[in-house]
């Protein structure tokens, strides 16, 4: 089998199979695990940031990691306050 990447059918296939078996395995769960599954998801992107930023600076100071994961944080706060970003769609689009 070549790259799956090289086939967008076969990819998206692959896409929609991993959501699908998500989706089943979240629906199985009660609240709390998925509450302690969404802590531990927010820990590991958060981890990944940290490591992210630190290889940016090429940095092996953990603090000046950290100090520049809430700088960007702060920057994507404040573009979202002033409503350049949202999230959501408006009603009217």
């Amino acid at each position: 089998m070549g790259n799956i990447h090289d086939d967008p059918t076969a990819l998206k296939a692959l896409q929609d199979e991993i959501y699908r078996e998500r989706v089943l395995r979240a629906r199985k769960m009660t609240v709390q695990e998925r509450l302690t599954e969404a802590i531990d998801l927010t820990n590991e992107v958060f981890q990944r940031m940290h490591e992210g930023a630190m290889w940016q600076l090429g940095t092996t100071d953990s603090e000046a990691g950290w100090q520049e994961v809430r700088r960007r944080i702060d920057r994507l706060c404040s573009v979202h306050n002033e409503g350049r970003f949202v999230s959501e769609k408006s009603p009217t689009s």
